[in-house]
């Protein structure tokens, strides 16, 4: 069967999955295709499963055909999906896209694994990563660069750089990211997909290597909002045995998806900070800005220039803790890391527990100026990068980090739930992405704006053009 992946999303794959159009095998297959001729020119993929895959989906294919009555349960019953290679996997290596991690065959599923295999999904496999999570480019010394679909010669943002290009290349229709400073937005924006990071706490770590004990947070890359909403509802959970689990009611993130925005008090990010973007990143802002405005919402510029030092923290954080989480590999083999890698944890190493301190005091500062701040409005928005995707020669990982983590990073270090939404394409054709900001728990609302403009523009059913690999 001829199943047309490029149009395809979660939510209309089920859809069909119940009415019979195809069969989760088929699906699986036509996935399993799109990856074996795609992946040479992208690699998005660093470990595949097909066997199991194939598994998994005949026996969603047998209770699709008993009808099972539990439905909600199995909310994703059949459903291909590709995990970021930082999630554990029993049996499966786990390679966090690190030469130290090569051999890894964890015994257990990461909480979030397990949670996608108990509502039927079908997993693929495991996709490419910035080294340790430790990058935002995509550019990795072991495993190879990976490529974004919408212009070969340009990179994918990282650090779930492979999760972003399936998503968008139709290897698969969603797939788990690892966010700490931008690193599924970021991605999300730069290959033309939706990528949402929950609140800090919302969805369990417990079996991602970690990168920042403190600023981790699990999500999700798709096609379309509701998407994400549907993922989202299967994840979110208190955790007991994570420790940075929060016990916090889950909502219904999809009953309400449709209420828009309309008299939402809405913040536009604006100052020397925000308006330093690359011109067509600010064009594509101001069009959003305009098109949240028709959609009914009360919109208001608000000069964001203050979380340029949030930005500087969460660095500062992030390299200091995945230095400790490394501290012995780093001591016994510093030349088995990349060298952009191994000097962001040299620079983590070298920070004073001074300097860590008041990094720290920063984040509860910026957490507490941010709760003041959606007292009185509902839902933040500016761009999601302040440039496109550069192109992969010549792009120092480095210098390329401090770039594409301006506007992404003071999120992480707040723990507040972000949302990147396409929002446009620059004059070469690539993606552009919105990012939509709300008080701490309000997945809710940032879900209803990232449906309701997604919904309002044309940005989401334009794909790249892949015949050409």
């Amino acid at each position: 069967m001829n199943i047309d992946l490029s149009s395809l999303t979660l939510s209309s794959a089920l859809e069909a999955l119940h009415r019979r159009a195809f069969t989760s095998l088929e699906l699986t297959e036509a996935c399993l295709r799109q990856i074996e001729r795609l992946n040479p020119a992208i690699n998005a993929f660093i470990t595949l499963t097909s066997e199991l895959a194939v598994q998994a989906a005949l026996q969603a294919d047998s209770l699709l055909s008993l009808r099972p009555s539990n439905l909600k349960d199995l909310a994703l019953l059949g459903l291909p999906l590709a995990l970021k290679d930082l999630f554990e996997t029993a049996g499966i290596r786990t390679t966090a896209g690190s030469r130290f991690f090569a051999d890894t065959f964890p015994n257990e599923d990461a909480d979030a694994v397990l949670k996608l295999k108990l509502a039927g999904a079908v997993i693929l496999g495991k996709t490419n990563t910035h080294e340790i999570a430790l990058g935002v480019t995509g550019i990795n010394p072991h495993y190879g660069a990976v490529k974004n679909p919408w212009d070969l010669t340009c990179i994918t943002g990282g650090s779930s750089s492979g999760s972003a290009a399936a998503v968008a290349a139709g290897m698969c229709l969603a797939a788990l990211g690892t966010d700490t400073g931008g690193s599924i937005r970021i991605p999300a924006s730069l290959c033309g997909v939706v990528g949402l990071k929950p609140t800090y706490g919302r969805v369990s770590t417990r079996g991602v290597v970690p990168l920042s004990w403190n600023l981790d947070h699990v999500g999700m890359l798709t096609h379309t909002v509701r998407d994400a909403a549907m993922l989202l509802q299967v994840l979110a959970g208190f955790d007991p045995h994570d420790p940075a689990s929060v016990d916090m009611p889950v909502d219904d993130y999809l009953t309400h998806l449709e209420q828009g925005v309309k008299e939402s008090r809405v913040a536009l990010g604006v100052g020397e900070y925000i308006e330093a973007s690359d011109p067509e990143v600010w064009a594509g802002m101001q069009a959003a800005t305009q098109g949240f405005r028709d959609l009914g919402a009360q919109a208001e510029k608000v000069d964001l220039s203050w979380i340029a030092d949030l930005a500087q923290a969460n660095t500062r954080m992030t390299q200091a803790d995945a230095a400790a989480f490394h501290r012995e590999r780093l001591a016994a083999h510093p030349d088995w890391f990349g060298e952009d890698v191994r000097q962001r944890l040299e620079a983590g190493s070298a920070l004073t527990s001074s300097e860590y301190s008041l990094a720290r005091r920063t984040q509860a500062e910026g957490r507490r100026r941010f709760e003041m701040f959606f007292t009185k409005y509902d839902l933040l928005i500016l761009p999601t990068t302040s440039i496109p995707a550069p192109p992969i020669e010549g792009t120092g990982a480095i210098e390329a980090a401090r770039q594409l983590t301006h506007f992404t990073s003071p999120f992480n270090l707040t723990g507040l739930p972000a949302l990147s939404v396409p929002c446009g394409f620059t004059g070469n054709g690539l993606p552009l992405g919105l990012q939509i900001v709300s008080k701490h728990w309000g997945e809710v609302k940032v879900l209803q704006a990232g449906h309701a403009f997604e919904q309002s523009t044309p940005w989401h059913l334009r794909c790249p053009d892949l015949k050409i690999m």
